[in-house]
């Protein structure tokens, strides 16, 4: 016997009966909860606190294991790679001008193992790919995990400027669906969802290693303006926190920050401050809209060209893999992903510090030491991240993106010095990250807790805030759309069809159709 809900279905909060205005949501909609919990989980019912709490542990688990495994491969090989090889067998042995060309030997073989897996292996996808998949099917088939491990992995083995996020929250995201259909027999379209929205939280608190910001990431990334997968959040970064405790401790990594951008930290926030943080949001909206048109530009004569097609990925790749390796000669900040090179590009540090390319100097000896050499690894690290994105390779853009704000932030610092250099770091990585990703609430919180500066909160939400707004009606990932079941949405002709909304359409249901069903 259900509960009554606290909605009685013929009032409205004024009290008129049944108003043509209020659309009638019956209790059985409205709780979680049907009798007891030892009821609920007896009978495991869909939607309840005990199933979510059975599953969330099982993805979190599940996650957690598998991006410790993705963790170790990749360090493991990137320490060999870029390590173990050249420093034990090349330096020492060969002149200068012969060392640098490791970077060119290694960028170009990854690339043409990336593009091969693409071609013989399949489509791996992208983000884009996986937050159709969200909101069409529910769940991401796990024909596509396979292939994104290898794609993902040889790019960023590469030093292409994509990272492991992006990755390992399209694997999750399979992992999170594979168990509610496989082993938990679910078919409800809307609880798959949920749960393979579990599997990307999963992901990207543990990467991230912020559980809070992670969870909010997966959840803002599926739509251009906020949370609309509302009812999954709790569930959701309750399964991003056993995730990150799961990949944590088994990886032996610490649960705090990895950037120290001033050795004085922010004592308090002042309203001035967070105007100065709106104000950098609207100048890191105006760099986002110059990397999307640039990006499209590039994409365009690609397309041109035919590399888009999946038959000519290694020539695709080939051609990201010529940006990104002369780049990364002359300017060695710019190579990989961003998440240690972040620390050496905010404290304007010799590359000396760089984590992982070798040789460290680079071609030209090139560092950052006045704010014109931090606007070239800041424009610089946005052209690797578009050719990189543009020539396949398969990562996230989340901590590339953070770099260049970085070093936009610290140039900013050169001509405006009163403002303190990590809010100003942190705030044009958050605004031109938001304006691309649309993720305004996750995207302060994990700065804030990657950097260890909670009291520069205020002026990098201001900053995020800002460029929300300015990019609206900018949408880089084109997937990201309004969820059909809301009657309300921001944006209501984000179908090409001229009578569009948010009305519930026959091929949206929560129930599977027989076909589908014998596919789970």
């Amino acid at each position: 016997m259900s509960p009554k809900s606290n909605y009685n279905s013929g009032d409205s909060l004024s009290g008129s009966k049944n108003p043509a205005s209020i659309a009638v949501t019956s209790p059985q909609q409205l709780v979680k909860t049907q009798v007891s919990f030892e009821e609920d989980l007896k009978n495991f019912t869909d939607g309840t606190v005990p199933q979510s709490l059975v599953i969330a542990t099982v993805i979190g688990v599940v996650c957690g294991i598998a991006a410790n495994i993705y963790y170790k491969i990749l360090f493991s090989a990137l320490n060999f790679i870029w390590h173990d090889v050249p420093t034990k067998y090349i330096e020492g042995h060969l002149p200068g001008f012969i060392c640098i060309l490791w970077i060119p030997v290694i960028g170009y073989c990854m690339a043409l193992l990336s593009g091969l897996t693409v071609k013989y292996m399949g489509e791996p996808g992208d983000l884009a790919y996986t937050i159709k998949c969200v909101h069409e099917k529910g769940y991401i088939s796990m024909d596509h995990v396979l292939p994104m491990v290898c794609a993902s992995q040889f790019g960023i083995l590469g030093g292409g400027s994509l990272g492991p996020e992006a990755p390992l929250v399209a694997i999750c995201a399979a992992l999170g669906g594979f168990v509610s259909r496989v082993i938990f027999k679910r078919t409800d379209r809307n609880i798959i969802r949920k749960h393979t929205l579990m599997g990307m939280a999963g992901a990207l608190a543990a990467f991230f290693g912020c559980p809070l910001g992670g969870s909010l990431f997966a959840l803002e990334v599926n739509s251009r303006f906020g949370v609309e997968y509302f009812e999954h959040m709790v569930e959701s970064i309750l399964c991003g926190e056993i995730t990150l405790s799961v990949f944590r401790s088994l990886a032996g990594l610490p649960i705090a920050p990895i950037w120290t951008i001033s050795s004085t930290k922010l004592l308090g926030a002042t309203p001035t401050e967070v105007m100065m943080g709106a104000c950098i949001g609207l100048i890191g909206a105006g760099l986002a809209a110059v990397f999307k048109k640039f990006h499209m530009i590039i994409m365009d004569k690609l397309k041109q060209r035919d590399l888009l097609n999946e038959s000519n990925a290694p020539k695709r790749a080939l051609f990201g893999a010529t940006v990104v390796v002369i780049l990364g000669m002359l300017i060695p900040q710019t190579m990989f992903w961003g998440e240690f090179e972040f620390q050496t590009i905010s404290t304007m540090s010799p590359t000396n510090t760089l984590e992982h390319i070798w040789p460290k100097r680079g071609a030209l000896g090139f560092q950052m030491n006045n704010g014109f050499e931090c606007l070239i690894v800041a424009f610089g690290k946005l052209i690797a991240i578009s050719c990189s994105v543009a020539g396949g390779y398969r990562g996230g853009f989340i901590f590339p993106f953070f770099a260049s704000g970085a070093a936009f932030g610290r140039a900013f610092c050169t001509v405006f010095p009163s403002i303190p250099v990590s809010l100003s770091c942190l705030s044009f990585a958050a605004a031109i990250n938001v304006g691309i990703t649309r993720t305004c609430l996750a995207t302060p919180i994990i700065l804030c807790f990657l950097a260890g500066e909670p009291n520069a909160m205020s002026g990098i939400l201001a900053a995020s805030l800002a460029s929300l707004v300015a990019t609206t009606y900018m949408p880089f990932i084109n997937t990201q759309q309004p969820r059909e079941d809301m009657q309300v949405c921001i944006f209501p002709d984000i179908s090409s069809s001229s009578n569009s909304s948010c009305v519930p359409q026959p091929s949206t249901v929560n129930d599977f159709t027989d076909e589908e069903k014998s596919l789970l």
